[in-house]
């Protein structure tokens, strides 16, 4: 494998991530990342057999089956059915907001984040206009919301998936040492909401409209919860969470009542592809030694000193190519740490905390600006940059501070 030859391809795959494409060509993330493998094979710096050493098995498995799982509480009605009832209990735009970010957060724990707003912010959108209220501030915090609570889980996000595999951090180790950063950083975005939005959270009460009550397919709720629930008790019990998902996407999947396909067409196969040629290209990285110069130039050494370095480097690969490749880039880097555990803590955190820096930041915030944009609404760039950027260097603080106090030796 030639470095020389390796590196330009390397180079325009990722400066294709980060620009989202190419000029004058109809290609995305996905197809640009094939289209790097495809290069490295046709230039021969990998082979066609190394394939299957580079992927990551357990990842992909674990994304798969979690959509499995998440397309069956949706068709079920369990989103909706979870954040309406809620929504009902509120009577004043602080308590909406309020309401709004823990329901958010709690979900996109259990559950992927992007998924979480994919489902609720046509309901947000709903119960908005219907209050006459602005829309803007409750689908950043949704976005806010829904990205700081994945932290907390190793299946809260996909960046937390890949490291959960690789690290072999349990389920419960990793959420004991997050879930109090990520809450507190949770508290964080209705602070920034309400203090930059004065006229929007001025103290008053109203009485929540009637929403239209959610479509429930009770057969499929009954059996989504119960498998949910013996699912986290796996993950609990210290089941390989890859395994433990798997085996309750089997479940779910043996129905008689739904068709495969409304399953199978809720599944986001342009996200696991993207994954699978990610894993190559990082792969080839690795083959090669371009990770290794890489970080060898910033200095192993200056790594080890914090979490707070490390945490930078990842804020800013995080926005440039986005949190998934940046965790990707990372990965050899942690696995050298002395303290290996303590590094990815520190990648979960700062990787998927950096998502709320700008629109651009994570997928979960293109997610709430598209949707809305459908329904006249627009969650423009720099609006969501003004609370973004509070809500990313607050939380931030907390997670990182909390960290390096507690968790990095």
């Amino acid at each position: 494998m030639n470095l020389w030859t390796t590196l330009p391809i390397v180079a325009l795959t990722y400066i294709g991530i980060a620009l989202g494409g190419w000029p004058r060509l109809r290609v995305n993330r996905t197809t640009l990342t094939l289209v790097g493998v495809g290069l490295l094979l046709l230039t021969e710096q990998i082979n066609f057999n190394q394939i299957k050493n580079f992927l990551d098995i357990d990842t992909l498995v674990l994304l798969f089956s979690m959509m499995v799982i998440n397309a069956c509480l949706e068709l079920a009605g369990f989103f909706r059915l979870a954040a309406g009832g809620l929504m009902k209990l509120t009577h004043s735009p602080r308590t909406l907001l309020a309401v709004e970010i823990v329901v958010v957060g709690l979900l996109s724990a259990l559950f992927l984040n992007d998924t979480i707003c994919l489902m609720l912010t046509p309901l947000i959108l709903d119960l908005a206009l219907a209050l006459r209220r602005n829309p803007i501030p409750y689908l950043i915090a949704l976005a806010a919301a829904a990205n700081i609570g994945s932290v907390a889980t190793l299946t809260g996000n996909p960046q937390n998936m890949i490291i959960g595999i690789a690290s072999h951090i349990s389920y419960l180790d990793f959420a004991r040492s997050l879930i109090l950063p990520a809450l507190l950083a949770l508290g964080t975005i209705w602070l920034v909401i309400v203090w930059i939005y004065p006229q929007e959270f001025r103290r008053e009460h109203f009485e929540t409209p009637a929403l239209h009550e959610p479509r429930l397919f009770r057969p499929l709720l009954i059996k989504s919860l119960i498998v949910t629930g013996g699912l986290l008790i796996a993950f609990m019990a210290g089941v390989p969470v890859a395994l433990a998902a798997f085996i309750a996407a089997c479940i779910m999947l043996l129905t008689r009542r739904v068709k495969p396909e409304r399953i199978t067409s809720a599944i986001d196969w342009n996200l696991l592809v993207f994954f699978a040629a990610l894993f190559i290209i990082s792969g080839a990285m690795e083959e090669s030694r371009i990770t290794q110069s890489l970080m060898n130039g910033i200095g192993y050494r200056l790594l080890e000193s914090n979490a707070a370095i490390l945490s930078a480097i990842t804020v800013v690969l995080s926005n440039l190519v986005s949190n998934v490749p940046a965790v990707l880039l990372l990965k050899p880097v942690v696995t050298a740490l002395p303290d290996p555990r303590a590094g990815w803590l520190t990648l979960a955190a700062a990787s998927t905390l950096a998502g709320n820096l700008t629109l651009l930041g994570s997928v979960a915030n293109l997610i709430v600006a598209e949707i809305a944009s459908r329904r006249r609404v627009k969650l423009e760039f720099w609006e969501y940059t003004k609370a973004g950027f509070i809500i990313t260097v607050l939380s931030l603080v907390i997670g990182i501070g909390w960290i390096e106090l507690f968790i990095w030796k």
